[in-house]
C-alpha cells in the first residue's frame, strides 16, 4: 500500500465505518425544506444551499450549548411517520455513497415523539426507514450495514425508558445504546439504573464524555457506568505529559477502548483548535484505538470522505492511517465477533488493496 497522499476522489472509493453519527444531525438541507412545508414549520431560509450555509455558521460558535441547539429545525421535520421513514433511509443511502460499509446510527426516541408517535413507533419506524435504505444500497451495488444506537438525553428524565428499549429491539437492528446532550453539569452516573439495566441484560454501550467536560466525564463513563466505548473522549490528552500516559489514559489505551473521535465537530464546539492540533493524530500515533466519525453532516457540513481527506491534508495521515482506524471502528463496532471479523477480511481490507 502507498504511503503517499491520496486525492479526494479516492478517498471516497476507500470502505469507511463510522461509529458516531446523529440521525438528526444528518439530514439532506433539501429534505429538510420539503419536510418542513409539510408540517408547517418556519426556517431560517428555504434554500437548500443556504440552509446548509446556515448550520455551518450557526454551528461554528465554538459553544456545545449553542451547537445543539441547531437540532431545532431538523427535529420539527422528524416528527411524523413519513418523515422518520424518509429521513432515515435516506440517511443509509448518503452513508452508502460516501464508501461506508458499516455505520452505527444513533438518536434519541423521545425527541421524535411530539406528533403523537411513542417512542417505541418511533423505534419501529426508523428501523424500517433503515432497512428499506439498506434494501436499495445494497441493489444499486453499494451495500451498507447500519446498526442503531438508541440514546437517552442526560438531562431529561427518560434515559431508562430509552435503555428498555435498547433491550427490547436488539434482536431487530438496535446494537447498542448512548446518552447524548449537554454534558457539563448532567453526568453520567445520573442514570446508573439504566446502565446497570443494560449491563443485566448483556447489551453494550457507549457514553459521551470527554468533550465538554474533562476527565473526570470519561472516568465516570468508564468506571462508575461501565462504557464499552466513548463518544469523542478528545479530553483524554488531559491524562498524557510529555507522551507519558497517567492511570486513565493508560487504562483507555491498554484496554483498546475506542474513542469515538469527531474532528470538525470538536473545532465546531471548541473541544479543540485544528484539525492538524487535534488529539486523534497524537493518540493514533500512542496506540489508542481511535476511530473517525462525522458526528452531525449536516451542522458539521461534513462526510466521511472529507474528515478523511482534511486528515491526509492538514495532519498528514496516510493511507495507512486511514486503513488502521477504519479497521479500529469494525473492531469496537456493536456487532458480534465473527461478523466484525468478516467484515474486516472481506470488505474492509480488499477494499483498500483494490483502491491502493
Amino acid at each position: 500500500m502507498s504511503s503517499t497522499r491520496i486525492d479526494t476522489e479516492t478517498l471516497r472509493r476507500l470502505p469507511k465505518a463510522v461509529l458516531h453519527d446523529h440521525l438528526d444531525g444528518g439530514l439532506r438541507p433539501a429534505t429538510v425544506v420539503e419536510l418542513a412545508e409539510a408540517v408547517g414549520h418556519t426556517l431560517p431560509t428555504t434554500d437548500p444551499g443556504e440552509l446548509a450555509a446556515w448550520y455551518v455558521e450557526a454551528a461554528n460558535s465554538g459553544d456545545l450549548v449553542r451547537y445543539i441547539a441547531t437540532f431545532e429545525h431538523t427535529l420539527a421535520v422528524m416528527q411524523t411517520r413519513e418523515g422518520l421513514l424518509r429521513t432515515a433511509e435516506e440517511y443509509v443511502l448518503d452513508l452508502a455513497a460516501d464508501g461506508v460499509v458499516y455505520g452505527e446510527v444513533r438518536y434519541a426516541p423521545e425527541l421524535n415523539t411530539r406528533g403523537g408517535l411513542t417512542m417505541s413507533e418511533v423505534v419501529e419506524t426508523v428501523q424500517e426507514g433503515l432497512a428499506a435504505g439498506m434494501a436499495k444500497a445494497a441493489a444499486a451495488g453499494t451495500p451498507v450495514r447500519v446498526g442503531t444506537l438508541l440514546c437517552g438525553m442526560r438531562m431529561f428524565d427518560r434515559v431508562r425508558e430509552a435503555a428498555d428499549l435498547a433491550v427490547a429491539f436488539r434482536d431487530a437492528g438496535v446494537v447498542g445504546f448512548d446518552i447524548a446532550g449537554a454534558e457539563d453539569g448532567f453526568p453520567p452516573a445520573d442514570h446508573l439504573d439504566a446502565f446497570a439495566h443494560l449491563r443485566r441484560e448483556n447489551v453494550p454501550f457507549t457514553i459521551h464524555a470527554g468533550e465538554a467536560h474533562g476527565l473526570p466525564s470519561i472516568h465516570q463513563a468508564l468506571q462508575v457506568c461501565g462504557a464499552q466505548r466513548i463518544g469523542h473522549g478528545v479530553r483524554i490528552t488531559d491524562d498524557i505529559v510529555d507522551g507519558k500516559l497517567g492511570r486513565l489514559a493508560g487504562w483507555v489505551r491498554d484496554r483498546r477502548i475506542a474513542l469515538e473521535m469527531c474532528p470538525t465537530s470538536n473545532l465546531q464546539t471548541g473541544a479543540a483548535t485544528s484539525i492538524a492540533e487535534h488529539p486523534v493524530t497524537a493518540l493514533k500515533d500512542l496506540g489508542f484505538r481511535v476511530t473517525l466519525n462525522t458526528d452531525n453532516r449536516l451542522v458539521s457540513g461534513t462526510t466521511m470522505t472529507r474528515e478523511m481527506s482534511l486528515l491526509v491534508e492538514q495532519a498528514g495521515w496516510t493511507a495507512e492511517d486511514l486503513r488502521t482506524v477504519t479497521v479500529n471502528a469494525v473492531k469496537s463496532a456493536f456487532l458480534p465477533y465473527d461478523e466484525r471479523n468478516a467484515l474486516i477480511r472481506d470488505v474492509v481490507l480488499p477494499g483498500y488493496d483494490a483502491v491502493l
